[in-house]
């Protein structure tokens, strides 16, 4: 890729990477000589990307497999980079999953685990690492929320909420952090390519039924452009852009409206 670092630190922490978009992320990461600190649930397909990795691109890479939804998981994994003393300079809050269903009708549980995180993992670790990445003037913070930021979502209600909070969350601290050397991006992409859809259980949902969808490595590939040009908020696709915008001009009171003939299951 050839981007310059800025003198960055030459480490990133990757959530979300054992499957579609994150682990695109990781090869853009490792073709542009990044060591990286790859966390997911999934350690068999972590370890195996690893070793992929370390074998082509001849970069470090450290596996953190674990559960982010809950918080001591988060904790042992910034435990883990102190006790190795690996600073991190790329920041990439990637994990994240819906859940298709009335909110009445909901596992409570699992909606819990959705904004712990969704939200929570990715606030706590922004939180625990920029200060880091201030004191060194150089940082990049990558958020991947959705296009769901701009709707109310019947069926995903809590998915579209936290989706929303984190591209309003990722633009108030890019405002803060202005001059700092860090930087914050935060990518929109619509519908994609990867094992979300069938995780949330919404392959039949209006959305998704029938829908050509970009790859995750289109979109991914379109992330890390704007993260290493330290662009602010982008979304992905002149389809989406344009869906996203137009909610500025669609009454509130229709706007759920709109959004559950989208989400309603055919």
């Amino acid at each position: 890729m050839g981007y310059v670092k800025n003198n960055i630190s030459p480490w990133a922490l990757l959530t979300g990477a054992s499957s579609g978009i994150g682990r695109e992320l990781a090869y853009l990461f490792a073709k542009d000589k990044i060591n990286l600190v790859l966390s997911a649930r999934n350690e068999k397909a972590l370890n195996e990307l690893a070793e992929e990795l370390r074998r082509d691109f001849g970069i470090e890479v450290h596996v953190q497999a674990g559960d982010l939804s809950k918080l001591v998981e988060v904790e042992r994994i910034l435990t883990y980079l102190r006790e190795n003393k690996l600073s991190i300079g790329y920041l990439v809050n990637n994990a994240g999953f819906g859940d298709y269903t009335r909110f009445d009708e909901s596992d409570w549980n699992r909606q819990l685990d959705m904004i712990q995180l969704n939200i929570t993992a990715l606030t706590y670790l922004s939180r625990m690492l920029i200060g880091d990445m201030k004191s060194r003037e150089s940082g990049m913070i990558l958020n991947i929320a959705s296009t769901a930021a701009y709707l109310p979502g019947p069926y995903m209600a809590v998915y579209f909420a936290t989706k929303a909070y984190v591209l309003h969350f990722s633009e108030a601290i890019q405002q803060e952090l202005l001059g700092t050397g860090v930087s914050v991006t935060t990518i929109c992409p619509g519908p994609t390519e990867s094992k979300f859809v069938d995780a949330a259980k919404a392959s039949d949902s209006n959305l998704f039924k029938n829908r050509k969808m970009p790859s995750s490595k289109s979109v991914a590939s379109y992330a890390f452009e704007k993260m290493m040009k330290r662009k602010g908020v982008k979304i992905h696709g002149w389809g989406n852009f344009i869906m996203a915008n137009a909610t500025r001009f669609i009454p509130r009171n229709f706007m759920a409206k709109i959004a559950e003939a989208i989400m309603r299951k055919r």
